[in-house]
């Protein structure tokens, strides 16, 4: 596939898609309505509830979103559950702490849709100190600086808001069901020669504890997962860009011996 080089001309420009929004939740009742209000019209969205015990399944039923019910525990088992159960062509991922604002995937969406890019990622902006941690960030850096790496991409985040097609996306055969599940989307997309594009989003403070992040033991059981998916084979370099606001540049794909 041939690399994406310039932002779509008009992001405005109406579009057809059918879209389904995978939300892996585990205790986010309080969450859930801030979430849920701001899913686009016309979109599903797929409270995948992880073994809630806050009442999460109801409130994500009283609200109107569909409920997939994944048993076993992990993000990346919750995603993966949302992805199968996903009938729509595109479909995009969503954390449910509200920390980001599904609103924010109506341009993945028409990249995608229009056929501009494979997968779109939100690069994450936080708003204050509090929304992304140091500790947090830290492990973020040093993974993406361990993916430029393996694949060549100058990505600057491995959020969790993103968007690609169904039926590709099975097509990777993601194994992961832990913290590693986005990572290996990325390095599996990359050695497959997709196309990924990067936007700045708005990254807000959680509601309610984090179950990763929160702390440095969650932060390197995320680290360590995602280094394992890091040392699959594998290999290739495609471009990626940065799409964030109006004229943003493409970015390319790192050279060895060059800081991100």
């Amino acid at each position: 596939m041939k690399a994406v080089t310039t932002p779509s001309a008009d992001t405005n420009a109406p579009f057809t898609a059918s879209v389904d929004v995978v939300l892996p939740c585990l205790d986010e009742a309080e969450a859930l309505p801030w979430v849920l209000e701001r899913i686009p019209p016309g979109w599903r969205a797929l409270v995948v509830d992880n073994g809630s015990t806050d009442g999460s399944a109801a409130v994500a039923t009283a609200l109107g979103a569909t409920v997939v019910h994944e048993e076993r525990r992990g993000f990346g088992a919750a995603c993966h559950a949302g992805l199968t159960a996903a009938t729509a062509d595109i479909v995009c991922f969503c954390d449910c702490d509200a920390t980001l604002d599904p609103g924010d995937l109506v341009p993945f969406v028409r990249r995608i849709a229009a056929g501009e890019a494979d997968l779109v990622l939100g690069r994450r902006r936080p708003g204050t100190r509090a929304a992304w941690p140091p500790h947090a960030r830290a492990g973020n850096l040093a993974l993406t600086r361990l993916l430029r790496r393996r694949t060549g991409l100058r990505l600057h985040d491995l959020g969790p808001l993103r968007a690609a097609r169904r039926e590709p996306l099975l097509a990777l055969e993601l194994t992961d069901r832990r913290s590693g599940y986005p990572l290996q989307m990325v390095v599996r997309a990359a050695d497959a020669g997709w196309r990924i594009a990067e936007y700045e989003v708005p990254y807000l403070p959680r509601t309610g504890a984090s179950k990763v992040t929160g702390t440095w033991r969650g932060t390197w059981q995320a680290v360590r997962d995602m280094s394992r998916v890091l040392a699959e084979g594998g290999g290739g370099a495609p471009r990626t860009e940065l799409a964030g606001r109006p004229g943003a540049r493409p970015v390319t794909p790192a050279r060895k011996g060059t800081r991100p």
